[in-house]
């Protein structure tokens, strides 16, 4: 029997318990995870601000949580830019992550994964546990 590879993408930055929640979630639908962690400059150009933490450094916070099989950074000019190049049976995405799931459905569409399954994750305790809230703080 195969694998089933997951794919999770987010920025991460100031990674906290509902990052942890998301993660470990997105491990349980699969065999090997695989978690691609936001550029600084598509931070800059979706979330029009500057990322409180360096991607390198995002990344090795990732890696440390141990959950992730293997963790990369994403595409310099989108978000969902590695949907082509990865091999993956199922896409996990948070409950806020943009785009809707009808145009990631349509990006994965066109970058011939009609088979991945689609997996929205509900919210850990989003009203503290919110990048947006604790940079706030």
């Amino acid at each position: 029997m195969s694998q089933t590879r997951v794919l999770a993408f987010g920025s991460f930055d100031i990674l906290h318990e509902g990052h942890k929640y998301f993660l470990t979630e997105a491990r349980k639908t699969g065999d090997y995870l695989t978690v691609v962690v936001s550029r600084d400059g598509y931070i800059r150009d979706s979330k029009r601000r500057e990322p409180s933490v360096r991607e390198e450094e995002r990344v090795e916070a990732v890696t440390k949580l141990a959950i992730a099989d293997e963790v990369m950074l994403g595409d310099e000019a989108s978000g969902y830019g590695l949907l082509k190049e990865l091999s993956f049976d199922v896409l996990v995405v948070g409950y806020d992550q943009k785009p809707s799931d009808t145009a990631i459905r349509r990006l994965l569409d066109d970058a011939g994964k009609k088979e991945v399954r689609l997996v929205r994750l509900p919210p850990y305790k989003p009203e503290t546990y919110k990048s947006s809230l604790l940079r706030k703080a």
